[in-house]
């Protein structure tokens, strides 16, 4: 069964950094493209950036040139830093990992992210 752990939520004021963490397990995490995505309140969920195996990452047009993904193979685990946070960044943010043979796709529980103005 996988498992996304993931951490580093929290209350930003607007201009602010913050780096979420996810730890992958059970799964073959080299098999995965790694991502996250967030929920606004009232909104759906929206991909925010995500990385392959090999290093290529997508962003979301909303975060290019603020956020930066980044995988460490060794340890299992999907970063994302975001600078210059806005108020419109704020929602829960989710661990995915989509295994690229199954075609399957796993969630972490969530985290929480508040950017204030």
């Amino acid at each position: 069964q996988v498992q996304l752990m993931e951490s580093g939520g929290g209350l930003v004021q607007a201009g602010g950094s913050l780096r979420l963490s996810c730890a992958a397990s059970g799964t073959i995490f080299a098999l995965n493209i790694m991502g996250y995505y967030r929920q606004a309140p009232g909104k759906q969920r929206e991909l925010v950036a995500r990385i392959s195996a090999g290093g290529g990452a997508d962003y979301a047009d909303s975060v290019k040139g603020r956020a930066t993904i980044s995988r460490d193979q060794i340890n299992h685990s999907v970063y994302l830093l975001m600078n210059n946070l806005k108020p419109e960044d704020t929602g829960v943010y989710f661990c995915n990992a989509h295994h690229v043979r199954l075609r399957t796709d796993s969630w972490g529980q969530g985290t929480q992210v508040t950017v204030s103005s």
